[in-house]
C-alpha cells in the first residue's frame, strides 16, 4: 500500500505540474461549471416556480441531489474522463503494452495515471450547494457526516461502471459512443428519482443505479434513507468494484497486444 501512495503522489504531481503550464484554462473551466450548474438551477426552477414540486421533495432537498450531482461531475472530470476515456487510446495506440510489462496493477495504472484541476470548480460548487441547501433546511454537521459513505459508494459506483465499459474497448475498439451515452443517463440523477414514472425509476435504481449516485446521498444527509438502502449502497459499490477487476482480467485473456 506505501508504494501505492508514493507512485499515486508521483502521478499526480507530474500531471498537476504539467495542467498548470495552461493555467487560463483553468478559467475557461470555471466559467464553464458556472453555465452549466446556472442552467441546471434554472431547469431545476421551472418545476417549482408555479408552486409544484416533486412528490416528498421540496426546493431545498430537490436542491441537494443537485449538489451531489454537481459533485459527481466534478469527480468524474477530475478523476475518471482525463484517465478511463484513455483505455480506448492505448488499446488503439498500443501504448497498453507497456502499462502491462509494468511491476504495478495496470487497473491502478490506467485508473489513476493523470488527475485533472479542471474538474475542481465542479466539486467547488457541488459541496457549497450542498452546504447552501443543508443550511436553508437546518442541518448540523452529523448530516453532512452521514451523507459522507453513500457519497463514496456513489463515486466507486460511477468508477466501476466507467472502467468496464473503457474495458471493452479491447473487444471493440471505439466505443466513446458507449460512454456517452453512460454519461447522457447519468444526467438523470440531477433530480430526484421520484422526478421519474416508475418504470424509469425501476430502470434508474435496478439496471442503471442512478438513484444510488444522487438520490440515496442527499436522503442520508436529510435523515430520510433507510439503513436497508444504505446497506444495499455499500454492497452495490463493493460488487462492482469487485466484479470491475474480475472483468478487467477477462478482458485481458482477449488482449493480443500491438505487435500481434
Amino acid at each position: 500500500m506505501e508504494r501505492y501512495l508514493r507512485v499515486l503522489k508521483l502521478f499526480w504531481g507530474t500531471s498537476v505540474q504539467a495542467e498548470l503550464e495552461y493555467r487560463l484554462n483553468f478559467l475557461v473551466a470555471a466559467l464553464s461549471s458556472l453555465g452549466s450548474l446556472a442552467g441546471s438551477i434554472f431547469s431545476l426552477s421551472l418545476f417549482y416556480r408555479t408552486g409544484y414540486q416533486f412528490q416528498g421533495w421540496s426546493w431545498d432537498e430537490a436542491l441537494m441531489v443537485l449538489g451531489v450531482f454537481t459533485w459527481l461531475q466534478g469527480i468524474s472530470a477530475t478523476f475518471l474522463v482525463p484517465n478511463l476515456n484513455k483505455i480506448v487510446i492505448q488499446v488503439q495506440e498500443g501504448t497498453l503494452d507497456f502499462v502491462l510489462l509494468k511491476p504495478i496493477s495496470s487497473q491502478f495504472w490506467l485508473s489513476t495515471r493523470t488527475v485533472s484541476p479542471w474538474g475542481l470548480p465542479d466539486l467547488a460548487f457541488g459541496l457549497l450547494i450542498m452546504l447552501y441547501s443543508g443550511s436553508e433546511l437546518g442541518l448540523g454537521p452529523l448530516s453532512y457526516l452521514l451523507g459522507i459513505p453513500p457519497l463514496l459508494f456513489g463515486a466507486v459506483v460511477l468508477y466501476s461502471l466507467w472502467f468496464m465499459l473503457g474495458a471493452t474497448s479491447i473487444w471493440f475498439v471505439k466505443i466513446y459512443n458507449v460512454t456517452e451515452v453512460l454519461r447522457g443517463l447519468l444526467e438523470a440523477g440531477r433530480y430526484p428519482i421520484v422526478a421519474y414514472p416508475a418504470v424509469y425509476r425501476i430502470f434508474f435504481t435496478f439496471i442503471i443505479p442512478v438513484a444510488f449516485l444522487t438520490t440515496v446521498p442527499a436522503q442520508a444527509m436529510l435523515d430520510r434513507s433507510s439503513g436497508l438502502w444504505l446497506l444495499g449502497a455499500a454492497l452495490l459499490a463493493v460488487t462492482l468494484f469487485q466484479f470491475s477487476r474480475w472483468f478487467w482480467g477477462f478482458a485481458l485473456r482477449f488482449y493480443t497486444s500491438a505487435s500481434s
